[in-house]
């Protein structure tokens, strides 16, 4: 199905947009993790006003409670799932589902409450795990071990970007090679979790095709289409 005959879905071209025009979307050549040459980049750290976040917690909070996941508890991982869980448990409370939220250190604290974790208790709660991107599914499964440590439950992941391309792994001779199935379908395969992400690939494409020549903040933009496509189809799932 191309690009343009595939399901709109608002919410997520919406967010694309907000993406874009908040410079958090960006093009050119970009080299990933996994050392592929991508034409656009997603990074949620420039997410950095309160305005922004705001925005962004609401596009989170939005598509949860559209998800139908049934979850206790948000956990932020360490560094940026900490300002995310707290953004959007804000805005979960403000649209009437107050709920708490933990997160963790990087390293354990010997003095006052010490260890790793900080804020609500987890014990007996089902955990939604809050990223900006899966990349690997390394972030997740460390998640998932503290959680599971604490005496709760792990029941998905919620992210902002699907990127929808296959996964590497690495073989028994070191060298990297692309996995059967992105990072996202792994954590859903493997770890048996519901991934809930506010957008994908497909609708950045979409958000491309729609775009005209030019005009204020869009110029050159259609531009870019091309090469996210290609893209797509060579590392696409």
């Amino acid at each position: 199905m191309s690009a343009a005959a595939a399901p709109t879905d608002p919410l997520a071209l919406d967010f694309v947009a907000f993406a874009v025009e908040a410079g958090v979307l960006r093009f050119g050549e970009f080299k990933t993790k996994a050392g592929r040459l991508s034409p656009y980049f997603f990074n949620a750290g420039l997410f950095d006003d309160g305005a922004k976040l705001g925005r962004l917690a609401e596009f989170y909070a939005r598509r949860l409670l559209a998800s139908g996941l049934e979850f206790d508890l948000l956990f932020g991982p360490a560094y940026k799932g900490i300002t995310l869980a707290a953004a959007v448990s804000i805005e979960l409370a403000r649209l009437g589902r107050n709920l708490p939220y933990a997160y963790n250190r990087k390293e354990a604290k010997d003095h006052g409450e010490g260890g790793t974790l900080v804020g609500a208790p987890l014990a007996g709660k089902r955990v939604l795990i809050i990223d900006d991107v899966i990349s690997a599914g390394t972030s997740v499964r460390e998640s998932i071990t503290m959680i599971r440590a604490a005496g709760a439950t792990p029941v998905g992941v919620t992210i902002a970007l699907d990127r929808q391309e296959r996964a590497t792994e690495r073989a028994a001779n070191g060298e990297m090679a692309d996995a059967e199935h992105s990072a996202v379908q792994q954590v859903q395969r493997e770890l048996g979790l519901q991934v809930v992400s506010i957008a994908t690939l497909r609708d950045l494409l979409h958000y491309l095709s729609a775009q005209p020549d030019t005009g204020p903040l869009k110029e050159g933009l259609a531009a870019h289409l091309p090469r996210v496509q290609a893209y797509r189809e060579r590392y696409g799932v």
